[in-house]
């Protein structure tokens, strides 16, 4: 892939497996050059200056983080690395620049967007099946996909409700906002579109005490997100990577 800016790739895992993990899914389903990125692992010290005008997109993974916890309560860097992409956003948004959020990505957005953010719409760690909406038809990340599509997720927090002036892409019974955009060309996903077995064990292992699942479920986890298979949101991936790097 001939790509004359590189993607951006914003990381917020502090562990270096799960992150080189993560990273290795981008590379992979995004059908993306390790050579036409730029990671940043900003977990430690949060987003440097950066311009948008040298990167062709940016994507933004997965984190151990929650939004919805107490202001008090949050680590100096989690309060560091949110009010830099409050920033960043200002640009993204305004300039309608090649975003795709994923999990913490989609966190980041809609609170930017000043959407809630709260627990009330947690999922599990797994898999589950969502539902394309009319909008999301006519997608250019979603033509012609069927009309549901299994994802792995696991998450604490999610957006309450649809953001303002965002369209909701895919949506879930369990979890209503599961994928929207802002504009033409800001995407997040409450899933994980770079989820794969190998992946979500390596985070299962990590997170085991971390709340998302009672920790003497870890090897049964293992053994269920391993049978899953999702091919249409590693799609969702490669489209947005190939859309913007064409």
């Amino acid at each position: 892939m001939n790509v004359t800016k590189p993607v951006l790739v914003l990381q917020l895992r502090p562990e270096d497996d799960t992150s080189n993990s993560e990273f290795e899914a981008i590379l992979k389903y995004g059908e993306l050059a390790e050579e036409n990125t730029r990671r940043l692992r900003i977990e430690k010290s949060g987003i440097p200056g950066l311009s948008l005008d040298d990167y062709s997109a940016v994507i933004v993974g997965g984190s151990p983080f929650d939004i919805s916890t107490a202001q008090d309560q949050k680590s100096e860097i989690q309060v560091k690395i949110e009010n830099d992409f409050k920033h960043l956003f200002d640009d993204i948004v305004a300039r309608d620049f090649p975003f795709l959020g994923a999990c913490s990505g989609c966190g980041l957005l809609g609170s930017y967007l000043e959407t809630p953010i709260s627990k009330k719409y947690s999922e599990p760690v797994g898999g589950t099946v969502i539902s394309v909406t009319d909008a999301g038809r006519d997608d250019p990340l979603l033509a012609n996909f069927p009309d549901q599509i299994a994802v792995l997720c696991g998450h604490k927090e999610a957006c309450d409700i649809l953001p303002e002036g965002a369209t909701l892409l895919l949506t879930g019974d369990d979890c209503p906002v599961q994928m929207f955009r802002v504009g033409e060309n800001v995407y997040a996903t409450q899933f994980h579109p770079e989820g794969d077995g190998e992946g979500f064990t390596v985070r299962i292992h990590a997170y085991k005490h971390h709340g998302y699942f009672p920790p003497e479920e870890a090897e049964a986890l293992i053994v269920e997100v391993n049978r899953e298979d999702t091919p249409y949101a590693r799609e969702i991936l490669r489209r947005f990577v190939a859309r913007y790097t064409n």
